[in-house]
């Protein structure tokens, strides 16, 4: 057995790598997160059935985690009051909870949301901002939650008006460590904890495939290394497709990351990304 990610009661192996399907509820995500609101509403409301039935897909897909999302994180967009954002996960958790056997994460940097997920059965937390809220960091050392830490420069409304680094890979690995020494200071075991070097998270085109291509060097951070690449932007920038068409150039990105050590990868395509993992995975133990 391999390096064990704690996360809540479970012990994720990733002695192989492991997918996490995305579930966005939210009408402003850059891929399909709309499609789960209500038929017929003027405002849009989660449509709980409809999040359950696509939780139920992503799983007989193959996901070994569900990524639930009330909060659009791409590139312009704006922030969602906390209580809209409680509107929109915490049915759609306690429902995949109640009827499905599998791991759940979500995704937010919002303490109240965070604390109100995990007390819904949350067992992953994915913060964009990697815990610097002091807030978020004092809720989460008094759970046992798996901790996503994740690189972000600026916030998502502006991070990609004016963009620049001095040395790209530099600055995420530095970031990086110091969110996990924090979160290490602050008593929180080094098993529950995973890093994401935010593609697409305040970076150019041009660092997203330094990041991808040297995505090794986060090794030296000793953690599992987490990466979202599905259907954005460096995908669709290269290959000059909408967002649904993206799935080959997102895959392509995929095989190249878990060749570079990523343990876990968090996309829309679950049943195709799960293939990539088994075929590289047997070709790593060639």
């Amino acid at each position: 057995m391999g390096r064990i990610f704690s996360a809540g009661k479970r012990a994720l192996d990733l002695s192989f790598p492991i997918c996490m399907g995305i579930l966005n509820v939210t009408p402003d995500s850059f891929s399909d997160g709309s499609n789960l609101g209500k038929s017929g509403s003027s405002d849009f409301s989660v449509d709980v059935k409809k999040a359950l039935r696509k939780a139920e897909s992503l799983v007989a897909e193959g996901a070994d985690v569900i990524d639930v999302g009330g909060e659009s994180t791409r590139p312009g967009s704006s922030p969602v009051a906390v209580d809209e954002e409680l509107r929109r996960v915490i049915p759609v958790i306690k429902v995949i909870k109640e009827t499905l056997d599998i791991c759940v994460s979500v995704d937010t940097s919002s303490p109240v949301v965070m604390m109100e997920a995990v007390s819904a059965g949350a067992e992953i937390i994915n913060d964009v901002r990697a815990f610097s809220d002091p807030a978020a960091l004092e809720f989460v050392v008094k759970t046992n939650a798996g901790l996503c830490i994740m690189h972000m420069r600026g916030r998502p409304a502006s991070m990609q008006k004016s963009v620049h680094y001095d040395d790209v890979l530099g600055d995420v690995s530095s970031f990086l460590s110091e969110r996990t020494q924090a979160l290490l200071d602050a008593g929180i075991s080094q098993d529950r904890l995973v890093v994401d070097p935010g593609f697409g998270f305040g970076k150019s085109l041009e660092h997203n495939y330094q990041l991808l291509k040297h995505l090794w060097v986060l090794k030296e951070l000793n953690l599992p290394i987490m990466v979202g690449i599905s259907r954005k932007s460096m995908i669709g920038d290269v290959i000059n497709k909408p967002v649904k068409e993206r799935i080959y150039g997102s895959l392509a990105a995929t095989v190249l990351a878990l060749n570079n050590g990523a343990s876990i990868i968090r996309t829309h395509d679950v049943s195709a990304t799960v293939d990539s993992i088994r075929v590289h995975s047997l070709y790593k133990r060639a």
